[in-house]
């Protein structure tokens, strides 16, 4: 969207002028410079110290002055003004008296921080309050843009007045692009601009003509078209999309985006957001008339609200709606929008107090994937009512806890009902410089009231089952003096005991618990399972040792290494349907790595073993050299028993001046084949950029494929043409900067 930024009301401030486009802030700026060359300070001597900064110093090589009826003043062999930090100089000058107007005249030459202006004459009329160049051209240090106007008027009330306009962000004797306006009009205090016959040329060949445009001024908001957006679909065709923005009030505004995708049909895109004291959210509405490739109407509707409902109570609101399971795949724009496979809707209540939390929610979920069967689709939760306490410090030092939960599931299909739990437990931390110890003990109780079970199957099943456990750990530190400077290293271990006895839990349902992947967090966690419906019985030892060596100068880890491991003392016999009975006595190793290599090289390295003919179950290993902003290389490896292993190449170098390549390869090595890659180059000037990426990638949840070809020219300082590309990049190449994006949104 276009905008204009006034920076000043005074009236030598001409730096008014032409401030109406975003500016670029670049990691890395090019060597550009749009100074016109002037340098008044050169010619400046010395300041008078005056109290006054809005005092106006004035010096000429002569002045002819003249006491009578008309009085009058006339300054040659060069004229110098001085007011604060503000300069401007002429061949000549003259003062009118009866106007109370200083008249410059021959090269006139402003200079401010932030302005230069060279122009043919200037008028500052000082009563009524008015500026005026002819023939103006200036230089806008802040975004290096230029540009010229035949006249430029600066009313008292602050309204700006320019003819035959022309502007661009490229260096003095390059214009690559140019935006030329017959008039403008500025409104400063109403905040509005507004622009006749405005032309856009790049490489000298028209791309855009506007015969009227309005546009805010500043930050303030306004209605109107949004930069179009032009590019390719997938098996949707191309698609042209022409944004519409409302600002409908001050804490109202909606987004209108008609899109156009060739092989589909005509698709109104709509998001309305709103904002006020207690409440903020978003609400989305997409349709698709008639899909020619479907026939069918398709739509998306969404919304989230998040609610202040007063004395420490808030709200949150999330709904989302398709007309149908491919939609994402076919309408979407990211491969993390094809493998979505439940949409969520929910209202969630919750109130946070120093001691006590409450929570409360109603959920349930839109399946999109077809190959989930109706037996394991998520439970609706319809209620789900939370509580949490905590009360440290009490007799003898105890910290006591609860966690409690009451649920209602309910589906379609299978056994549905009540849950209800409650853990009390207590702690007596014990804690000294570089160690902890805390024994604690948990009764946990859960108990259902159940619908449509099978027959001979309880109806109010429980279980009530003791925990203890022993948590403690310590911390030893060294300091280590090097000729690279001050470490320290630190050997941090922990060991968690846990004594849960056995409890029969075959006849409780099975709502909303699974096994999940061991990691450290997972190491450390009292049950095996995540989820109340089923608590493994075990007597188990978990150890962990951490490692880390720290930069005392910069206060940066150079080297974070972690190990762990649990020994099961006991064999376990709870299991969830249809899951063998675990026989092993240990869990697999776990251990990460972090290692700061080099300045500008990292390694970060997980993996997971089992003793015996186990072998490795999960690894991952990354590799990121990044000399500096705009040049990074990631080398990337992932693998899990059965079920993937992966490697990924993705880069973003400079390969000549100006020019850059980025590129990403993402291959699976279980199914031999790329699952996404994507090549392209950037071109950046001191006022324009280009990128260009060609992809093919998976885009559906059975293997799809889609290729596109994506064009974006980047005007810096205005705005983008073509299909964006930088959301891409950055998604795809970890560390990618995408410098060239100017637009606002």
């Amino acid at each position: 969207m276009l905008s204009f930024v006034l920076l000043s009301k005074t009236p030598f401030i001409a730096s008014v002028l032409l401030l109406w486009l975003p500016v670029v802030h670049a990691e890395e700026p090019l060597a550009c410079r749009n100074s016109l060359g002037i340098d008044l300070e050169d010619e400046a001597p010395a300041p008078a110290q005056l109290d006054d900064p809005n005092a106006i110093q004035l010096e000429a090589g002569s002045i002819d002055a003249r006491i009578g009826e008309p009085p009058s003043a006339a300054m040659t062999g060069g004229v110098l003004l001085r007011r604060d930090d503000k300069l401007a100089g002429a061949d000549a000058a003259r003062f009118d008296f009866q106007n109370r107007a200083l008249y410059l005249d021959g090269s006139v030459r402003y200079q401010d921080p932030e302005t230069q202006i060279i122009s043919r004459t200037a008028e500052f009329a000082y009563d009524s309050g008015r500026v005026r160049f002819t023939g103006a051209e200036f230089s806008l240090d802040s975004d290096n843009s230029r540009g010229a106007a035949a006249d430029l008027l600066i009313q008292q009330d602050g309204n700006l007045r320019l003819e035959d306009v022309e502007y661009t962000t490229c260096p003095p004797g390059s214009n690559d692009y140019l935006l030329k306006a017959g008039n403008i009009r500025i409104d400063t205090r109403n905040g509005i601009a507004t622009a006749r016959n405005v032309r856009l040329r790049f490489q000298s060949v028209p791309i855009l003509y506007v015969p009227y445009i309005s546009f805010p001024i500043g930050d303030a908001r306004k209605s109107g078209i949004l930069t179009p957006v032009i590019g390719s679909a997938g098996r949707s065709g191309n698609e042209i999309r022409v944004p519409y923005y409302w600002n409908i009030a001050p804490n109202y505004d909606l987004s209108l985006t008609p899109r156009l995708l060739t092989d589909r049909g005509f698709q109104l895109q709509s998001e309305f957001r709103y904002l006020s004291d207690r409440h903020s959210g978003v609400i989305v509405a997409d349709h698709l008339g008639d899909d020619t490739i479907t026939d069918d109407s398709r739509y998306l509707l969404g919304l989230e609200n998040r609610s202040d409902l007063g004395d420490g109570w808030r709200a949150g609101l999330e709904f989302r709606e398709v007309s149908d399971n491919q939609y994402f795949e076919d309408l979407g724009g990211s491969l993390s929008e094809t493998s979505i496979t439940h949409l969520n809707r929910s209202l969630r209540f919750e109130r946070h107090g120093d001691n006590l939390s409450l929570f409360g929610q109603f959920q349930d979920y839109q399946t999109l994937d077809d190959a989930i069967e109706p037996t394991n689709e998520p439970y609706r939760r319809l209620p789900q009512l939370g509580i949490t306490g905590r009360w440290p410090g009490l007799a003898g030092g105890t910290d006591l806890r609860l966690a409690g939960e009451l649920v209602n599931f309910d589906r379609d299909v299978g056994v549905t009902g009540w849950r209800l739990n409650l853990a009390p437990e207590i702690a007596l931390p014990l804690r000294g410089p570089g160690w902890f110890v805390i024994p604690s003990a948990a009764l946990d109780y859960t108990g259902y009231e159940l619908n449509d079970t099978l027959p001979g199957q309880p109806t109010d099943p429980s279980r009530t089952v003791p925990i203890g456990s022993i948590d403690t750990g310590m911390i030893f530190e060294r300091v280590i003096e090097s000729a690279n400077g001050s470490r320290l290293a630190t050997i941090e271990p922990r060991l968690l005991y846990v004594h849960i006895p056995y409890r029969e839990q075959s006849d409780l349902p099975v709502f909303d618990t699974i096994t999940p992947d061991i990691n450290l967090v997972q190491l450390f966690r009292k049950n095996r399972f995540l989820g109340v419906d089923r608590i493994a019985d075990t007597d188990q030892l978990s150890l962990g040792i951490t490692s880390r060596i720290l930069d005392l100068d910069t206060g940066r880890e150079l080297v974070t290494a972690t190990i762990g491991q649990t020994r099961y003392l006991s064999a376990s016999g709870v299991t969830l349907p249809d899951a063998p009975i675990p026989t092993d006595d240990s869990s697999d190793y776990i251990a990460e790595v972090r290692f700061l290599l080099f300045k500008n090289l990292n390694f970060d390295f997980g993996h997971q073993w089992g003793t015996g003919d186990r072998g490795t179950t999960r690894s991952e290993a990354r590799l990121q050299y990044r000399p500096s902003n705009g040049k990074v290389l990631n080398l990337g490896y992932r693998f899990r028993r059965d079920s993937i292993e992966q490697g990924d190449v993705s880069v973003s170098w400079p390969i000549a001046k100006r020019w850059n390549f980025v590129g990403r390869y993402n291959y699976s090595f279980r199914e031999r084949e790329t699952l996404e890659q994507f090549f392209g180059l950037e071109y950046e000037s001191c006022c324009w950029g280009l990128r260009l990426v060609s992809r093919r990638f998976i885009s559906t949840r059975d293997g799809t494929r889609d290729s596109s070809f994506s064009l974006q020219l980047v005007l810096k300082g205005m705005a983008s043409v073509g299909s964006p590309t930088d959301k891409l990049l950055e998604r795809g190449i970890l560390g990618y900067s995408a410098r060239l994006h100017s637009e606002n949104p």
